[in-house]
């Protein structure tokens, strides 16, 4: 750094600071990086559509956030174009020689979180290819140009970025350390710290393996990374190395179009993917609470219904949430109304204790796009854990995510680990419609963080009137297991306390970046201008003209 430019930390900020909300009439994007949200943009005044604008935004995101997201994860979309909201499903499947018994030969009681093992078929390739193909005005190519120029050229890593980025360059020295394969972490590091040492904030980071693949992808429509050179060297590494993926495993991969999900909450239509995603958790809960009546925000008697709605709604989807074709219980039974009043008759005046599960943490984008001719998109991908398995593919820049973490080693269990199967999935987008009319996307990052934070979020726009902005900003709460929950630091002090009389476990976070990350787009019907919020949280940004 030059000895002239000012000295300052890019991490603090001492004052409290607030955003407007964002208005546009022609298009606009929003999303957790400012250089993927004008890529989008970029997108879109070139003559594209909200489609082509989600995709390239998408792209860039693998790009300028790898720490969250890469060309190794999985993706989910709800569009609504045509008059129609469509449901998309690009959560690959797993390999089809893995088994319970072949993983615990190898020494495993659970599912390892990093290495080759948790590795499924990446699905985010194919979900642009086919949302390009199906809905697109641009071609792939020319969607996928602007990640292309920010991987070959480079770009300087913002500060919330950069804080991950050194928090994964920490975490994946500690996992090679004691890895009894360590020479499969070094195409990370040569990728991701190249000089073993993680980039600065404010420091610019390329790829040129990259920005390759990327024109490999566009060049093919995604068909050499599912049949063609880069499915080979994939495959080839994996194999090698004792991993469980193939080459006929990616060859059989494509995503699936699916029927979205949905429930009344107060009038709106609360829409989510379908299982294997998570997304019905939050519907769940979104159905025991709008058995009550919320008048204020910030009071005891609104985080004590939230909180027990939350872990009952969380209690039944990882009981049932897997593959659907392995399912044990119809969806639609547990959005009826009279399983929520069965739930919500558990709901007393103090907590109690659920079957409850720990969360782990995990790293997703998520973005939302919208143009001025009623298209809108929600679209979700994701590695999964952070930089994902640790695994990148020697001279691609591809990074595997670790989605298989989630198998259970039970056989008992509903999301058993099994051959060619989707396991529970975290990541979701949401939309929101109202009579039948598209009122827009919105999405919350952050692995089980995601239900919980759909429904605060929507609680704040729909029970406490927030406006996009505010009901992003306002403080955020999250259970972790049990009774145990945790808040930010600006959550009501007086409120925990009175919480914690009722039998919660509270805790305060001194950091925000496990609260989730969202974006909100919501378009009048009667103007067609478009109203955007962003994530504070992160270096969100909106784009629009």
């Amino acid at each position: 750094m030059s000895d002239i430019y000012p000295s300052f930390n890019p991490l603090v900020n001492p004052y409290p600071a607030a955003r407007s909300v964002h208005y546009a009439r022609k298009g606009m994007v929003t999303t957790s990086q400012p250089l993927a949200a004008q890529a989008g943009l970029r997108i879109l005044q070139q003559g594209g559509n909200a489609i082509d604008a989600a995709i390239a935004t998408a792209a860039c995101l693998t790009v300028v956030e790898p720490t969250s997201n890469g060309i190794g994860g999985d993706a989910f979309a709800l569009v609504w174009t045509k008059r129609e909201l469509h449901g998309l499903n690009a959560s690959g499947l797993s390999p089809k020689s893995i088994s319970i018994e072949k993983v615990k030969a190898l020494g495993h009681s659970e599912m390892p979180k990093h290495g080759f093992l948790p590795v499924t078929v990446p699905g985010i390739p194919g979900a642009w290819a086919e949302l390009s193909k199906k809905f697109g005005k641009l071609s792939l190519a020319e969607c996928l140009a602007p990640a292309i120029e920010y991987a070959r050229e480079g770009y300087p890593l913002s500060p919330t970025l950069g804080y991950y980025w050194e928090r994964g360059f920490a975490a994946y020295k500690r996992i090679a350390q004691t890895a009894d394969n360590p020479e499969i972490f070094k195409p990370w590091f040569e990728t991701f710290a190249p000089a073993d040492i993680a980039p600065k904030i404010g420091q610019i980071w390329s790829s040129q393996d990259h920005a390759a693949t990327l024109e490999e992808i566009a060049e093919t429509n995604a068909a050499s990374f599912y049949k063609g050179r880069l499915a080979e060297a994939i495959a080839d590494f994996c194999t090698k190395n004792g991993g469980f993926l193939t080459a006929e495993d990616l060859a059989e991969f494509s995503p699936e179009w699916v029927q979205p999900i949905s429930t009344d909450y107060r009038g709106y239509s609360i829409w989510e993917t379908p299982p294997n995603g998570q997304g019905l958790v939050a519907l769940i809960a979104l159905n025991i609470l709008k058995g009550y009546s919320f008048t204020t925000r910030d009071c005891t008697e609104t985080y004590h219904k939230q909180f027990e709605a939350i872990k009952l709604a969380f209690a039944c989807g990882k009981e049932a949430i897997t593959d659907p074709a392995f399912m044990r219980v119809k969806t639609e039974d547990l959005l009826s109304e009279a399983f929520a009043e069965t739930l919500r008759a558990k709901i007393q005046a103090t907590a109690a204790e659920p079957q409850a599960f720990l969360p782990p943490k995990s790293g997703t984008v998520y973005l939302a796009a919208a143009d001025s001719e009623g298209n809108m998109v929600s679209f979700i991908q994701s590695n999964y854990m952070g930089f994902g398995s640790g695994i990148v593919i020697p001279g691609t820049g591809i990074a595997l995510q670790n989605r298989g973490a989630d198998f259970s080693l039970d056989p008992a269990h509903a999301n058993a680990l099994a051959g060619s199967k989707r396991t529970y999935h975290t990541i979701i987008p949401g939309f929101l419609t109202k009579n039948g009319v598209p009122l827009g996307p919105f999405g919350i990052m952050g692995g089980y963080m995601q239900p919980q934070a759909h429904v605060q979020v929507l609680m704040n726009l729909i029970d406490f009137g927030h406006n996009p902005q505010a009901a992003l900003d306002a403080p955020r709460w999250q259970w972790t297991s049990g009774k145990n929950f945790e808040i930010e630091n600006h959550f009501p002090r007086y409120i925990a306390q009175e919480l914690t009389r009722k039998g919660h476990a509270i805790s305060m976070a001194l950091d925000s970046g496990g609260f989730g990350r969202g974006q909100i787009i919501l378009r009048d019907p009667s103007t067609g201008v478009l109203a955007g919020g962003t994530e504070s949280r992160t270096d969100g940004a909106i784009a629009g003209y």
